[in-house]
């Protein structure tokens, strides 16, 4: 009766060790599955490489017309001071009773 019994435990177990294994594991990545996801990653990359050359030719372009902007509007000519006694004279303070 031992000896079955041992057998039965040692059949019991390798088969929670075959579930256990099984279901742990992950697939391993094929050759094409792999190939197509570096296809898609350097599409990636070319796609936010040409948004930051049109983002950095927008910039350009932007600075550029601030600087045509500046050039081209004159330069505000500084108030006038008002002559001497042109302003009207103050009132006199009121005396407090």
């Amino acid at each position: 009766m031992t000896s079955e019994v041992l057998r039965k435990l040692l059949v019991a177990g390798v088969a929670v060790a075959a579930i256990s294994v099984s279901a742990c594991s992950k697939p391993a990545k094929t050759d094409a599955a792999a190939a197509d996801s570096a296809a898609t990653a350097n599409t990636a990359a070319a796609t936010a490489s040409d948004a930051a050359a049109t983002a950095a030719t927008a910039a350009a372009d932007a600075s550029k017309s601030a600087s045509d902007a500046a050039a081209a509007t004159p330069a505000a000519a500084p108030a006038a001071a008002p002559a001497a006694g042109a302003m009207a004279p103050a009132a006199p303070a009121e005396k407090k009773k």
